[in-house]
């Protein structure tokens, strides 16, 4: 067998060494949230990403503080760029976008100045993937109307109250809301509720009773309905497919694996 420069010997020593002081890295669950988000342009991908820059849960790839983040920084950059190409950004421009904050962090001498600066790295990729999207096909009304659900997902959220915002006619606004995307403003109202309630479901313990009066279904059975009728199973198949955590019949959280909280 083909000795490497890095043993078992080393790897056994290293893990011993964690458990003893009770370090670990980040879960796949936890790195995986923030480019998810990064790829769909949602904003909240910055929050994660610092939170994560900033929970001292970092590996440790040098004894000095200032090349550790140096190094952490650069894997960083490598991720962000691929995973903006996957969401379609051209990859010459994601690639420029990473060369020329690793130059920038090259020129820093301190942790704070090179956290900062991932930190505004993920929020330029996170605001450009955003913006990809809606430059692509929709138009301005559109995009308002794709923006307002967003951030109303918790609430009723009338046609009338989306006409208003944009200053069209109700039906107008439908019709070309339909014609632009494909689908009706109810439609994609439950799109987006299912596509949130999936993320709560696969990267948090909210029970389902929560998740449902978080995103405003009239009750928990409504949303399980809605849920089982357009994934195909139910909230509790859902998270069991996609994160590994034991739940009750209500969707409570018994015990968690190690590791993951």
């Amino acid at each position: 067998m083909k000795k490497h420069v890095v043993n078992e010997k080393e790897l056994r020593y290293i893990e011993f060494l964690n458990r003893e002081t009770d370090k670990r890295h980040h879960t796949s669950l936890e790195d995986n949230l923030q480019y998810d988000l990064l790829k769909a342009g949602d904003l909240r991908a910055i929050e994660e990403s610092e939170k994560i820059l900033y929970s001292g849960l970092q590996g440790k790839l040098s004894d000095d503080p200032v090349r550790n983040a140096r190094y952490i920084f650069v894997c960083g950059a490598a991720l962000a760029s691929r995973t903006a190409i996957s969401g379609g950004m051209p990859s010459e421009r994601a690639f420029n976008i990473s060369d020329l904050y690793i130059q920038k962090m090259d020129k820093l001498n301190t942790v704070k100045e090179i956290h900062a600066l991932q930190v505004d790295m993920f929020s330029l990729y996170t605001h450009e993937m955003a913006e990809l999207d809606k430059k692509s096909v929709f138009s301005k009304p559109v995009t308002l109307c794709m923006d307002y659900i967003y951030h109303h997902l918790h609430e009723s959220i009338p046609v009338q109250e989306l006409a208003k915002l944009t200053k069209l006619n109700g039906s107008y606004l439908s019709t070309l809301f339909k014609k632009e995307t494909g689908v009706t403003i109810s439609e994609y109202i439950l799109s987006k509720k299912m596509e949130a309630a999936g993320n709560m479901l696969k990267y948090s313990d909210y029970s389902y009773a929560e998740i449902s009066s978080f995103l405003n279904f009239s009750s928990q059975s409504h949303f399980i309905r809605v849920f089982k009728k357009q994934k195909g199973i139910t909230p509790r198949q859902y998270r069991e497919k996609y994160y590994t955590i034991v739940v009750d019949e209500q969707g409570n959280r018994k015990e968690s694996v190690p590791g993951i909280f």
